[in-house]
């Protein structure tokens, strides 16, 4: 058996699946990732990617800030892709329980995905720090410089986690209680090296880990499982 034919048998016989996923889920649907060869990090800016995606870059450099933003992380005209589908389906279908993300490109809700987590926030939202009104990502996509809210003038803040900044408790607690409860946790797209967010796994306490990505992750020996390759042909096999 395969391990992707060994993966279907799993899927088919549980109805109570959850799915953490990361970058490599949404790189698919063309949305660049940081670490992958042709990723953010090795293209050219002034400054890395994680340097300019800081709570202290946001505060000191808005200008150059919103620059990459805009140019980088409004990908607003990606489209879901197998994986997101997939995953919609299996929750239709109540063998999904729920699916906990480290993306922030709100694909998985365009999919028809309810139960998301979203541990880094997403794109799609926006407030003014001052008077707290909300805008959408369009008109991000074409503000001119700092977005600056039409109502008071103030600024605006993606509702993205950015480095240096805690993540929201109530999705966090709440990630550790579905990944605690589940029969199956599968992790795709994601090379488990972004903290806290690679460390939810630590809560599974079943026997069904299984992890797809493209290359090993650090956690491979410890999963039931390992299926390499591209999630999205991978899920659509499924």
């Amino acid at each position: 058996m395969t391990p992707v034919e060994k993966l279907k048998e799993i899927v088919d016989n549980s109805n109570n699946i959850v799915f953490f996923g990361g970058a490599g889920v949404s790189t698919e649907s063309g949305i660049p990732d940081f670490r992958s060869v042709d990723g953010l990090y090795n293209q050219k800016y002034d400054y890395p990617p994680e340097t300019i995606l800081s709570h202290t870059f946001y505060k000191q450099k808005p200008e150059e800030f919103f620059r990459f933003y805009q140019d980088k992380m409004l990908c607003l005209t990606a489209k879901p892709n197998a994986a997101h589908l997939k995953l919609a389906k299996w929750e239709a279908e109540g063998k999904l329980k729920a699916v906990i993300t480290q993306n922030i490109d709100g694909l998985h809700q365009a999919a028809g995905s309810k139960r998301v987590l979203e541990l880094h926030g997403s794109v799609l939202r926006n407030y003014c720090e001052r008077c707290g009104k909300f805008f959408d990502a369009e008109y991000m996509l074409h503000a001119q410089g700092v977005p600056k809210c039409d109502a008071c003038g103030g600024p605006i803040k993606p509702d993205v986690v950015l480095y240096e900044e805690g993540l929201d408790n109530k999705t966090l607690t709440d990630a550790i209680s579905y990944i605690s409860n589940a029969d199956v946790l599968i992790i795709g797209g994601t090379s488990l090296v972004v903290y806290p967010a690679a460390g939810l796994i630590d809560y599974y306490k079943g026997n069904k880990l299984i992890l797809v990505n493209k290359t090993p992750t650090a956690r491979d020996s410890v999963a039931d499982l390992v299926v390499q390759g591209s999630i999205g042909e991978i899920f659509s096999q499924l």
